[in-house]
């Protein structure tokens, strides 16, 4: 992982997704999800249509990663010590770029057209919020979330002062395979 820019955390998160209805949009988390190093996927009352995944996450993410799939909340078995995140707009939510990410955390996001359920949001050890001005499509969501977990839990360093990369060093030792040179 570290060869393409993502350093190994401390701790592992899953990722899943209640009430999804739509293919392509489960696809896009399954492939975000994956392509950000999650130990598990879950689904709870998923829609049926959602078994047609793998015409929309082109990683194959069920594949490489363990992909469980639960009819109710009640059903979801979760590791000990796991605190489960809630991703919603609401307004009493914490906003994500204030919120410390639990090592072990298993995040959860909402039906595409609607939120999370009162049940969901009341078993939820934290809900975040994208400090956006209305709901992101629910990949995007999963995309945010999983970028500000990595800054958070990834060991970056600091951001520079001025505008730029870090300096450190020489530049061909820190920049990413396959991508063209910035200062030529």
């Amino acid at each position: 992982m570290a060869e393409y820019g993502i350093k190994p955390a401390r701790g592992w998160f899953a990722v899943g997704a209640e009430g999804i209805s739509k293919p392509m949009n489960y696809g896009a988390i399954m492939r975000t999800a994956h392509a950000f190093g999650a130990s598990f996927m879950f689904t709870i009352g998923a829609h049926h249509r959602v078994r047609e995944v793998q015409f929309a996450d082109t990683s194959k993410t069920d594949q490489s990663v363990p992909c469980f799939s639960y009819e109710t909340l009640g059903d979801l078995t979760l590791p000990q010590g796991t605190q489960l995140v809630g991703v919603e707009l609401t307004a009493d939510s914490i906003d994500l770029p204030t919120f410390r990410h639990p090592r072990m955390a298993a995040y959860v996001l909402g039906r595409e057209k609607g939120s999370l359920s009162e049940e969901m949001q009341a078993a939820c050890d934290f809900i975040v919020k994208i400090p956006t001005r209305f709901c992101v499509n629910v990949g995007y969501a999963t995309a945010i979330t999983l970028y500000d977990r990595t800054l958070v839990m990834g060991g970056w360093p600091d951001r520079p002062v001025k505008p730029g990369g870090a300096e450190l060093g020489d530049p061909n030792e820190w920049k990413r395979p396959g991508r063209p040179d910035a200062n030529a």
